[in-house]
């Protein structure tokens, strides 16, 4: 099942870490790594049209809808 969430669609994207080593001449030659930065997703029991879905969300979303009630 996919990392998505059933409201926003925020998925998971693809960045870099940098070591930033304290020896040398690191800012041409710093070593980077790929990373995934991954949604902090929940399973979530969403009322929708009076029926309970369960759904998985961001947590984002699951703040935005308790302010919205």
């Amino acid at each position: 099942m996919p990392a998505i969430c059933a409201v926003c669609g925020k998925g998971t994207t693809f960045g870099r870490n940098i070591r930033h080593r304290h020896s040398g001449r690191w800012e041409r030659e710093a070593h980077k790594t790929n990373r995934i930065f991954r949604p902090n997703l929940k399973r979530q029991r969403v009322y929708v049209g009076g029926d309970a879905i369960r759904v998985r969300i961001c947590t984002r979303c699951l703040r935005s809808q308790t302010k919205a009630r």
